[in-house]
C-alpha cells in the first residue's frame, strides 16, 4: 500500500504541482484548500483527492481584495483559525501518516493530532518569519511608506507552530538558515528545494538560437523579471535599476501589482513595461521572448520564477535572499548580487551589455549543459524525507512506503 500523505494548504502556493507529482509516484494523496476543485483539477489533481472548503476561499479573497490593510489586518485571525480548525475536522476522519501543511493555517491541526502521531511537516515558504517581518521592517523605513508586512499576531502564531512540528520544511539554504539563526534546532529542519515544469517551460533549440541572435544583433537586452511588484520582493530597486538603464534595456514586469506600490508604479512609467499577472499556462511564452531574468527581492524562500527562467534558459541575476544560492552556478548560469543594493545589478547588466559574446555564450550553456529540477525531484525527495523521519524514529507509517524514482 502506498504512503498516504495530507496536504493542507489555504490556496495553490506550490501545493497543487506537488501534489501531482506525489499521485503519479503512488502516494495516495488528500489535498485541503479553498480553491474549486476544477481549479485544481487543471493541474492534473483528480477531484476525488480534493477536499475543499469554498467559503473560505471566497471570503478570503473578498477581504483580500477590498478590506485594505486594517481589515486584512483584523480578520487574519479569524480566517487562519477557521481552516485550520476545519483541516483538523477533516482529517480526524481520514487515515494519513503525514501531514504537509503550510505555515499559518496549522496550529490547531497540529494540536488536534498531539495524541494520534503521523508525521506533522510545517512547511515555510519563505524565510523565518521573525527574520521575514525584521526585513520588512527595514525595508519600511528605506522606501518611507507601509508595507505589508507580518503582524505581531502572525509572528507568534507561526514561532508556535514551528515548535509544534515534528518537521519544519523550508525551500532553499537561505530559508534555512534563518531557521537556525532564530534557534530552531538543525535536525528538525529540512530543505525541500522546488521545481519547474521542465517540458512546459524548458527552452527548445529554437527559442535559444533567437534569443542568441537578438543578443549578438545589438538590440536593447529585454530584462525580465515576474512575481509581485511588492517591496518585499526588491520593487523599489527594480525601478532604480530600470532608471539607470533607460533607453539602453527593456524591462518587462509580469505579475501581480499590489495597492502599496501604486505611487511607485506611476513613477515607473516609461521605465518598464507592466503586465499583468498571467496564468501559468501562458508563463513559457512571455519567457521564450526575453534574454536576461532579474529578482532584487529582498527575502523569498525560494521564488519558484527562478527554476521556471532557469529552465526556460534565461541569464539569471538575482540576491543571496532566495534560491538563488543553490541554483545559480556564478559566471555560468547567472550571478548572486547583494540585497537593496541596486548599483550591483545595473553594473552587471551593464557587463551583459557590453560582452554580448559571452552573454550568448552563457545562454546556450545554461540550456545545453544544466538540467533545472522538475517536480517529479520535488516529490521524490518528500517521500525521502518521510522515509528517513519513520527510520529514524523507528515508527513506521501505518502501511508501506511506495517509492518510485
Amino acid at each position: 500500500m502506498p504512503l498516504k500523505i495530507a496536504i493542507v494548504v489555504h490556496g495553490r502556493f506550490h501545493a497543487f504541482d506537488l501534489g501531482r507529482e506525489l499521485i503519479k509516484q503512488g502516494v495516495d494523496l488528500v489535498l485541503l484548500t479553498n480553491y474549486p476543485k476544477r481549479v485544481v483539477q487543471q493541474f492534473g489533481i483528480p477531484q476525488r483527492n480534493v477536499v475543499n472548503c469554498i467559503s473560505h476561499g471566497v471570503l478570503s479573497r473578498l477581504i483580500n481584495g477590498t478590506a485594505g490593510r486594517r481589515g486584512r489586518a483584523m480578520f487574519e485571525p479569524f480566517l487562519h483559525r477557521w481552516f485550520s480548525t476545519w483541516a483538523a475536522h477533516v482529517l480526524s476522519s481520514v487515515d494519513v501518516d503525514m501531514i504537509h501543511a503550510f505555515s499559518g493555517v496549522s496550529e490547531e491541526l497540529l494540536h488536534a493530532f498531539d495524541g494520534h502521531r503521523p508525521l506533522l511537516s510545517v512547511v515555510r515558504g519563505s524565510a523565518h518569519i521573525r527574520t521575514q517581518a525584521q526585513l520588512l521592517e527595514e525595508e519600511e523605513i528605506r522606501c518611507g511608506q507601509p508595507i505589508d508586512r507580518p503582524s505581531a499576531w502572525m509572528v507568534a502564531r507561526e514561532e508556535r507552530e514551528y515548535k509544534l512540528a515534528d518537521l519544519v520544511i523550508v525551500l532553499s539554504s537561505f530559508a534555512r538558515r534563518t531557521f537556525v539563526e532564530r534557534g530552531t534546532p538543525p535536525e528538525a529542519i529540512r530543505v525541500l528545494p522546488l521545481g519547474s515544469e521542465i517540458r512546459r517551460f524548458g527552452a527548445t533549440k529554437d527559442d535559444v538560437e533567437r534569443r542568441c541572435a537578438r543578443i549578438l544583433a545589438g538590440e536593447p537586452l529585454r530584462v525580465l523579471t515576474v512575481g509581485s511588484f511588492s517591496f518585499q520582493k526588491g520593487a523599489f530597486d527594480l525601478l532604480e535599476i530600470a532608471r539607470r538603464l533607460k533607453g539602453r534595456m527593456n524591462f518587462r514586469f509580469v505579475g501581480d501589482l499590489p495597492v502599496e506600490t501604486r505611487k511607485l508604479r506611476s513613477e515607473a512609467k516609461g521605465h518598464i513595461e507592466f503586465v499583468p499577472r498571467q496564468a501559468q499556462f501562458s508563463l513559457p511564452s512571455i519567457y521564450s521572448q526575453e534574454d536576461v531574468f532579474i529578482l532584487p527581492t529582498i527575502q523569498d524562500g525560494y521564488a519558484v520564477v527562478l527554476a521556471q527562467a532557469q529552465a526556460a534558459g534565461l541569464a539569471i541575476l538575482a540576491t543571496t535572499n532566495c534560491s538563488a544560492p543553490d541554483i545559480v552556478r556564478e559566471n555560468e548560469n547567472g550571478w548572486i548580487l547583494p540585497i537593496r543594493n541596486p548599483a550591483a545589478f545595473v553594473s552587471r547588466l551593464e557587463w551583459c551589455d557590453a560582452n554580448r559574446d559571452e552573454l550568448a555564450r552563457m545562454v546556450r550553456t545554461a540550456h545545453e549543459n544544466y538540467r533545472p529540477r522538475d517536480w517529479s525531484r520535488v516529490a521524490t525527495d518528500l517521500i525521502e524525507i518521510a522515509e528517513e523521519w519513520f527510520a529514524a524514529h523507528r515508527v513506521p507509517p501505518s502501511t508501506a512506503i511506495l517509492t518510485q524514482t
